[in-house]
């Protein structure tokens, strides 16, 4: 056999090899690594008291003939944009849920450098918070043609839609907030069908930090599968599946949000909308005396917050006038900032 025939031979077996595993190519490996990073922000919520960090991934749909982008993340990231107020109403107390906007930040890289970032503001829409919900949260961003492309939902319904144990995945997240932003990391599904406090999630060992919350999780296909809402330790991290992102989509009448063939809804509709899937509002008292218990339960929620006494941080402080201790559950050592991961 001469050196032409034995080279032919050679890259039709590593062609089989490659159909035969379904192993993507390091094309295919660039092509989606890229599509990802595309689709990938930092989600930045400031309030008057302090300020978070964490990850979303970004749909487009068309209302009216323009193209608007929505931001999927975990309702955890963005919890302290929440205000209630009470008013008068025909002579009764009533309390206002509002919520104020969010901050989506999205990373310019050209050339494997950074150039920039956009900034825009996005308006939260449907929110299902973490403590008796899906700590599921829908964004949408408030500038049209915001973004140029969009994640693709795995909406496949074979083994009802469960993706099998082994199967490898990609995670991209802002890892310790926009310091990290568009980190991406690798694992496969450890386990399925875990329950906590009555939901359902999918165990996961992509590497994930506090700032992963909101994150995607993906098919190396780079279609989505789930979402990065709670770790404890570097591959030990829940994700809620696709299937319950479904669930939850259809009771709240967004399935449009995942699925891109259903019908949108006009823009009037959506800004119409009731913002928390739960008519029931807590009483403040109880969330402040709860809170502890609620924000320290394992596994941990992984949002990175920062807390400065009103004052946020922006860099390295050296004149000793913040302090430095890390208040960090469970990661410890891992950053200067005083920080809050839940």
């Amino acid at each position: 056999m001469n050196a032409s025939k034995l080279l032919l031979v050679v890259a039709l077996s590593a062609f089989s090899i490659n159909i035969s595993t379904g192993a993507p190519t390091a094309k295919q490996v660039r092509e989606v690594a890229d599509h990802l990073q595309d689709v990938s922000v930092t989600i930045k919520a400031k309030s008057r008291h302090s300020s978070s960090e964490g990850s979303g991934a970004m749909i487009i749909r068309e209302i009216d003939g323009k193209k608007v982008t929505f931001v999927w993340t975990a309702a955890h990231v963005v919890d302290n944009l929440r205000k209630v107020r009470s008013v008068i109403e025909k002579g009764s107390p009533r309390k206002i849920v509002e919520f104020e906007d969010a901050s989506i930040v999205k990373e310019l890289v050209e050339r494997g450098r950074r150039v920039g970032e956009m900034k825009m503001d996005a308006k939260i829409i449907k929110y299902s918070n973490a403590d008796n919900g899906h700590d599921l949260a829908l964004l949408m961003v408030r500038a049209t043609d915001y973004a140029k492309s969009g994640i693709e939902f795995n909406l496949s319904k074979s083994n009802d839609g469960i993706v099998p144990i082994g199967t490898s995945l990609f995670h991209v997240g802002s890892l310790l907030g926009q310091m990290g932003a568009n980190s991406m990391t690798t694992g496969i599904i450890s386990q399925v069908g875990r329950t906590l406090d009555k939901y359902e999630y999918d165990q996961t060992t992509v590497t994930a930090f506090p700032g992963s919350s909101g994150g995607g999780v993906y098919l190396q296909n780079g279609k989505y599968v789930g979402m990065i809402v709670r770790g404890a330790g570097e591959g030990f991290n829940l994700m809620v599946p696709v299937r319950r992102m479904i669930r939850w989509t259809e009771k709240n009448d967004i399935l449009w949000a995942i699925d891109p063939t259903e019908e949108m809804p006009s823009m009037e509709d959506i800004l119409s909308m009731q913002i928390e899937d739960s008519g029931i509002i807590s009483n403040d008292e109880d969330e402040d005396e709860d809170e502890y218990s609620v924000k320290n339960a394992f596994p941990y929620r992984i949002k990175t917050e920062y807390n400065f006494n009103n004052k946020l941080l922006r860099g390295f402080d050296k004149s000793g006038g913040f302090e430095k201790e890390l208040n960090t559950r469970p990661f410890n050592g891992m950053d200067i900032y005083k920080i809050d991961h839940r």
